[in-house]
């Protein structure tokens, strides 16, 4: 049965995409099943703390809204699958061609230099006029690979003269990380976007540390697995994040969101987590990224509204800021930040050098850069989001991008993250030495699960506090190095943000006043 020509089309905001750079090879099957996410407006929440269920009723999307996609579905024959007003997310499937067709997208097949195909779109995506400001982002159509996990693994032929390996609770312990607790009662959650763990592996490593093995699950997301394959690829990130986390916070449940490494797969796993009301995590932890100008407007925007949803119901988001240094990996000679550490309700993570004396106290710590290929801490100007409230006496600098704007300043905050002074992990039955803005993230995570263990309450979202007065003084201020465009100075920096983090002052300074979970605009 022919559709019924619609008189009028919008532009959806924000959808633009340019073409892969890899090679075109070919044209897509119409045949081809497909399904895409469609997220839908609502209304955003006042400063106070709100339980996931009153947020789905105040905030999540409006039933009238799910009836005009249905129809819009209907006209294009597409089937609509899960729909959760909490994420005001739709899937929408069907033939890629009629998808496609639906959304007006141009999609063609590309490879990629490791041999890998996958539909890639250019262009914009367009709505009828009834949906335009229903519809919010359309994500599922392009499948190329979006972000890169931010680990480095220490080489072991070029080890520098000063180069030592650290277990997780020795950093933890040189950061004054409070004492007799364990996370218990606290759930967490690891975005993951491919590789995998094994439970031997995780089985030897804590008994190794004489800590118990924490409870890890593994929740899957558009058919995302956990798929352990070779040390050297993925599967280094995800035993980075667990370990470290894992030690830090061994009381607590750990669960590991793998999905497919696309807009789609990580948009919808951060939705996933933030809304899950069954293992309802306080924090969550991500490890992946690139740089901001990779990245659809649209992506953008739909993960920033993701995590001011995590911090209106009490919810901290950790992300590693990068390992690109200030360029962020971007061939161009510019500088550029990480998203979604870019993100202003993101607590972005930044990487120091860590040396530690023989009793295990912090002699110096700089800001990591080990120069070119080596790796260095990300950090710099968003280009993107404009400076945030907490962020108004910082001194953000201007972008050393051309135009010299003044955004919100990454990182948050920082921790060891050089791999010549990096943490001892195991990985796919090898123990190695590994370092990179990714062990940063569930460092501070397990941190704030023992914080939110202590407190009998998340801290949620937890920057307008760390930029305070009070939240200062708990926080190791980096004043020597440089990621490239930007150099460490006293007070916030480029580089390392506030500074690395004295555990046991933070929580006694959070137990003199909490945080609470004003909007970051």
């Amino acid at each position: 049965m022919a559709c019924m020509p619609e008189l009028s089309r919008k532009a959806l905001a924000g959808s633009h995409r340019d073409a892969p750079l890899h090679d075109r090879i070919g044209n897509v099957d119409p045949e081809t099943r497909a399904t895409v996410t469609v997220y839908l407006r609502g209304t955003e929440p006042s400063p106070g703390r709100l339980t996931r269920e009153e947020y789905r009723a105040a905030h999540g999307a409006a039933e009238q809204d799910v009836q005009a996609v249905r129809q819009f579905a209907a006209e294009h024959g597409l089937s609509v699958g899960n729909v959760d007003l909490a994420r005001r997310s739709t899937e929408l499937s069907g033939p890629l061609g009629a998808i496609a067709s639906a959304f007006e997208a141009k999609v063609a097949l590309y490879r990629s230099p490791d041999g890998e195909t996958y539909r890639g779109r250019e262009g914009g995506l367009t709505l009828p006029a009834e949906l335009d400001g229903v519809v919010t982002g359309v994500f599922g159509i392009d499948e190329r690979p979006q972000a890169q996990p931010h680990f480095r693994f220490r080489p072991l032929a070029t080890l520098a003269p000063q180069s030592t390996q650290y277990t997780p609770p020795q950093v933890a312990a040189a950061y004054s990380f409070p004492k007799g607790l364990t996370g218990s009662g606290q759930s967490v959650a690891i975005i993951e976007l491919g590789g995998g763990f094994r439970e031997d592996d995780l089985s030897d490593y804590f008994s190794s540390l004489g800590i118990a093995l924490p409870s890890v699950h593994a929740v899957s997301v558009l058919k995302g697995e956990n798929r352990p394959g070779k040390p050297n690829g993925p599967d280094g990130e995800v035993m980075l994040d667990i370990e470290v986390l894992g030690s830090v916070a061994p009381g607590a449940n750990i669960s590991v969101y793998f999905a497919p490494n696309t807009d789609q797969g990580f948009i919808d796993a951060v939705t996933t987590a933030v809304h899950d009301t069954t293992r309802r995590p306080s924090v969550i932890s991500i490890s992946w990224g690139s740089a901001e100008s990779t990245w659809t407007a649209q992506a953008m925007q739909q993960m920033e509204q993701a995590f001011a949803a995590a911090a209106a119901m009490g919810v901290t988001v950790t992300v590693a800021a990068g390992d690109n240094g200030s360029g962020d990996g971007v061939s161009d000679g510019l500088a550029h930040v990480d998203f979604p550490a870019s993100a202003p309700h993101a607590l972005a993570c930044g990487g120091t050098s860590l040396q530690l004396s023989t009793i295990g106290q912090i002699i110096t710590e700089t800001v990591w850069n080990d120069g070119t290929g080596g790796g260095a801490g990300g950090g710099g100007v968003s280009v993107v989001f404009p400076v945030p409230s907490y962020q108004r006496n910082a001194n953000i600098p201007q972008s050393a991008n051309p135009g010299g704007k003044t955004g919100r300043g990454v990182p948050d905050i920082a921790g060891d993250a050089d791999p010549d002074t990096g943490y001892t992990v195991r990985v796919d039955g090898e123990t190695l030495t590994i370092g990179g803005t990714s062990a940063v993230a569930p460092l501070w995570a397990g941190l704030i699960a023992l914080l939110n263990q202590s407190l009998g309450q998340p801290v949620g979202f937890l920057q307008p506090f760390l930029y305070s007065p009070a939240g200062m003084v708990a926080l190791h201020e980096i004043t020597s190095g440089s990621n490239g465009a930007y150099s460490a100075r006293a007070g916030w920096n480029a580089c390392t943000g506030l500074g690395s983090p004295d555990g046991a002052d933070l929580l006694n300074a959070l137990k003199e006043g909490p945080p609470t979970s004003a909007p970051a605009s």
